[in-house]
C-alpha cells in the first residue's frame, strides 16, 4: 500500500497504524516517484493527499489512471464539496476529510479492498455481462464495446456498473448504491453518487441529457433499463 502525503506525522502515523493491522506500505513524502513506484512494485491501493507542493493529488490521480485502476482513496483538508467531486470525477475510489480517526480510514480501507478484490457470485454463473452492445468482464473487470474496445473503470465504476447489472430493471435508491460503492449511507448533501453516475454514464456513451441505459426515476432513483444476459 502506498502512502502519499507532505506531511510527515500523517506518514508515520498511518504507516504505523496501517503496520499493525497487518498492511505492508510504502511512504511518499510527494509525487515526484510515485509512478516509478507503480511500475516496480505490486500496489493494492494508494492513500493519496489532495493538497501537496509540486504535483497535487488531482493531477497524480489523473496520471495514475491512464494505466491503472489501482484503488485510490484520496486525503483531503478542504471543506470545498468542489475538491471532492473533481477527485471523484478523476477516478477516486473514495476519500477521507482531514482530520480523520485512523480506525474510520481502516475501515474505508477494507471497504474498498473488498470490492476490488473479492469474487462475485455472477462471475461463476457466467464471466461477461452483456447488455446493449456493451460486455463487463468481470474477472479482469474490464468493459468492452461492440468493436471490443476496452474502456478503463475504476474500482469504483465498475462496484456501481456490477450493481446496475444485477440489479436490472429495479430501482436503486442513493442508499443502494452509496451503500454498496462506499460502505455508508448517504447524507442530503453528498454528491458522490451523482458524480460517479455522470462518469459512468460518459463511460457508456450515454446522452446525459436523455439516457437510455441507466435512466433517473424522479424522487425514487436511477435503473437499468435495458436486458442483462450472462455468457461465459
Amino acid at each position: 500500500m502506498l502512502i502519499v502525503d507532505d506531511d510527515n506525522e500523517i506518514r508515520e502515523l498511518l504507516g504505523s497504524y496501517l503496520g499493525q493491522n497487518g498492511y505492508e506500505t510504502v511512504t511518499l513524502e510527494s509525487g515526484e516517484h510515485l509512478i516509478e513506484q507503480l511500475q516496480t512494485v505490486p500496489v493494492d491501493l494508494i492513500i493519496l493527499d489532495l493538497m501537496m507542493p509540486g504535483e497535487d493529488g488531482f493531477s497524480l490521480c489523473r496520471r495514475v489512471r491512464i494505466d491503472s485502476d489501482v484503488p485510490i482513496i484520496m486525503l483531503t483538508a478542504s471543506a470545498e464539496e468542489t475538491d471532492r467531486i473533481v477527485g471523484l470525477e478523476l477516478g477516486a475510489d473514495d476519500y477521507v476529510a482531514k482530520p480523520f480517526n485512523p480506525r474510520e480510514l481502516l475501515a474505508r480501507i477494507k471497504a474498498v479492498l473488498r470490492r476490488s478484490c473479492s469474487p462475485h457470485n455472477v462471475a461463476a454463473k457466467g464471466r461477461f455481462l452483456c447488455f446493449a452492445e456493451w460486455r463487463l468482464d468481470t474477472v479482469n473487470r474490464d468493459l468492452i464495446d461492440a468493436s471490443g474496445k476496452v474502456i478503463p473503470l475504476s474500482g469504483a465504476d465498475y462496484s456501481l456498473l456490477l450493481l446496475f447489472l444485477e440489479n436490472p430493471n429495479k430501482v436503486l435508491n442513493r442508499d443502494d448504491l452509496l451503500g454498496a460503492t462506499r460502505g455508508r449511507e448517504s447524507s442530503p448533501y453528498d454528491r458522490s453518487i451523482d458524480v460517479q453516475l455522470s462518469r459512468l454514464r460518459q463511460r457508456l456513451g450515454e446522452d446525459a441529457k436523455d439516457p437510455h441505459i441507466i435512466k433517473t426515476v424522479r424522487g425514487s432513483g436511477y435503473v437499468l433499463s435495458v436486458e442483462v444476459e450472462r455468457e461465459r
